[in-house]
C-alpha cells in the first residue's frame, strides 16, 4: 500500500508538473517552486491523511529551496490561486437572506456562509501543518512573507490568513511559562542573544549577566510546537526604587541581594519568532511573571517597566512644523549633540520643555482607533498599566537619541487595578496616568492637526 502511494504520488506530481505553461521538457527535474505549487494542488485533492502528510514535507522541502524571488512567486500565487469564491459567496449569502426572510434562524445557511467567506488559503495552510515539525516552518514562511509583503500590499491578505491561524495555534492555553536560567540548554541561550531587540546583548557573558546574579531573572513562554525555543521572553531586575536610567540595569555592577530589593524592573520584553508579531504573549507573560515574583518575593512593594519611547522623535518632527513651541524645542534637540554635551542647567532647561510634551505623546495623541499612537504604550497601558514617570535623559545610546532623545518611561503595575484599567482602555480608551508623570501632563489639549501612527518599529516592547 504505501508503495502504490508512493506511485500515486509521484504519477501526480509528474502530471501536475508537466502540463504547466513553462514547465521544463520530459525528462528535466521540476523547479523548487514548481515542486511547491504542484504539491499545494496535491494537498488541496481529496487526498488521504498519510498522503498528506508526506506532500506537506515535500510542499516545505521545496519551499526551504526557494529564493526571494521564488518565495514572493509562491505567496503571489496562493494569494490569488487561493482566495475566496465571490460567486460560492454571494449564492451563500443568498441562501441564508432567503431563509431569514422566511422566518426561519437559517443556521445551515449561515454555516455554508462562513464555509464561503473562508479563503481556500487557510485549508492549504491547515494541511501543510500536517508534515513533521511543520508549525515552526510556517511561523518562519510567515516571517519571510512579512519582510517580503513590504513592498507587496497585495500580498496582505495571505498575513491575514497566517495570522488569524497562528493566533488560534498559540493561544494562551498551550503555553508554559519558565524561567530561564544559566543551567537552560545553550541553544535557547543563543536564542535569546540573537533576539534580544530592545537591549541587544554583545555575546554569551553579557547574556550571563542578565542571568547569573541573584537580582536578575529572565522568564519566557514556550510552545509544545517550538520545544525549547521561547515565542517570547521578559528581563527582570530586583532594585530599590523605580529604575530611572537603563545604564546600571544592563552594564556590570555589584547585585543586591533581593531580600533587600522592593521593586521588580521589568526592562526588556521581547518576541523571539518575527512570525509570531500580531499574536499576543507578551500582556501574559507580564502578568504570569509578577504573580510569580511576587510569590516569591513578597517583601516587594511595587512592579515597573523602564520602557523606551520609540516614535517620539518621529511624532515631533513630524508635528513641529504646525506649532511654534513644538519647532522650537525640536531644533534645540536636533542641533545638539546628544545629552552628553549639554552642561547641566541646560539639562535641566531642556527637561522642563520636554517632559511635558512627552507626557502630552504617551497619554494624549492618539490614532484613529483612539488608541495611543505610541506602540509601547498601547502595549502596557493596553495590559492596565499606569503611565507613571518620564525619565530624561535615561538612555545615552545613539539607537534611543534616534528613537526618543534618550527619554524613557516607568509603566506600573498595580496588580489589584490591572483588570479594571484594561477593561477602561478597551471600552473607552481610558488611559491611566499618576504619579510625576501626571503632574507634568498639560491641563489641556492643544489643537492639533491630526497626529499620525509612526512606522512599525524593530523589536518589541
Amino acid at each position: 500500500m504505501e508503495q502504490h502511494d508512493g506511485w500515486l504520488l509521484a504519477d501526480l506530481f509528474q502530471a501536475l508538473g508537466r502540463r504547466r505553461d513553462g514547465a521544463p521538457e520530459p525528462g528535466e527535474p521540476d523547479s523548487a517552486l514548481e515542486q511547491l505549487i504542484a504539491s499545494c494542488e496535491v494537498l488541496m485533492s481529496d487526498v488521504g491523511e498519510a498522503s498528506m502528510r508526506a506532500v506537506a514535507a515535500r510542499a516545505l522541502a521545496a519551499y526551504g529551496e526557494l529564493d526571494d524571488d521564488g518565495r514572493r512567486a509562491f505567496f503571489a500565487h496562493v494569494t490569488r490561486t487561493y482566495d475566496v469564491d465571490a460567486d460560492q459567496v454571494r449564492s451563500a449569502f443568498h441562501r441564508w437572506e432567503t431563509a431569514r426572510q422566511a422566518g426561519s434562524h437559517g443556521e445551515a445557511e449561515l454555516v455554508r456562509l462562513f464555509d464561503a467567506v473562508e479563503p481556500a488559503r487557510q485549508q492549504l495552510l491547515r494541511r501543510m501543518n500536517h508534515a513533521p515539525g511543520a508549525t515552526p516552518a510556517l511561523v518562519d514562511m510567515r516571517a519571510d512573507l512579512r519582510r517580503l509583503m513590504r513592498d507587496r500590499p497585495e500580498l496582505r491578505p495571505l498575513d491575514h490568513d497566517f495570522l488569524h491561524l497562528l493566533t488560534s495555534w498559540f493561544n494562551r492555553g498551550f503555553l508554559r511559562m519558565a524561567e530561564v536560567t544559566p543551567d537552560s540548554p545553550p541553544d535557547l541561550h543563543t536564542h535569546l542573544l540573537q533576539h534580544e531587540r530592545v537591549h541587544p546583548m554583545a555575546d554569551h557573558e553579557e547574556l550571563r549577566r542578565r542571568l547569573q546574579p541573584a537580582d536578575r531573572r529572565i522568564f519566557a513562554f514556550f510552545h509544545p510546537a517550538t520545544g525549547d525555543m521561547p515565542l517570547v521572553f521578559v528581563e527582570v531586575a530586583l532594585v530599590r526604587g523605580l529604575p530611572r536610567h537603563i545604564a546600571p540595569l544592563l552594564d556590570p555592577g555589584p547585585e543586591i541581594d533581593p531580600a533587600s530589593a522592593d521593586t521588580a524592573a521589568l526592562y526588556s520584553i521581547n518576541n523571539a519568532l518575527d512570525g509570531l508579531a500580531g499574536v499576543s504573549f507578551g500582556s501574559f507573560l507580564i502578568k504570569q511573571v509578577i504573580e510569580q515574583v511576587g510569590e516569591q518575593l513578597p517583601h516587594l512593594t511595587q512592579f515597573a517597566t523602564l520602557s523606551p519611547i520609540p516614535g517620539f522623535r518621529r511624532w515631533l518632527l513630524e508635528q513641529a512644523p504646525h506649532e511654534p513651541e513644538l519647532e522650537r524645542l525640536a531644533a534645540e534637540l536636533e542641533t545638539s549633540a546628544g545629552t552628553c554635551a549639554l552642561a547641566p542647567p541646560d539639562l535641566e532647561r531642556m527637561r522642563s520643555l520636554l517632559l511635558p510634551v512627552l507626557a502630552r505623546y504617551i497619554a494624549r495623541e492618539r490614532r484613529d482607533d483612539g488608541r495611543p499612537v505610541d506602540a509601547v504604550a498601547r502595549f502596557h497601558l493596553g495590559n492596565g498599566a499606569t503611565a507613571w514617570e518620564l525619565n530624561w535623559p535615561a538612555n545615552t545610546s545613539p539607537e534611543a537619541w534616534e528613537q526618543s532623545y534618550g527619554a524613557m518611561v516607568n509603566y506600573r503595575y498595580e496588580p489589584d487595578r490591572l483588570e479594571r484599567q484594561h477593561e477602561e482602555f478597551v471600552r473607552r480608551r481610558t488611559v491611566a496616568v499618576g504619579g510625576p508623570l501626571q503632574d507634568v501632563l498639560p491641563e489641556t489639549e492643544p489643537p492639533r492637526p491630526h497626529a499620525t501612527e509612526p512606522g512599525s518599529e524593530k523589536g518589541t516592547p
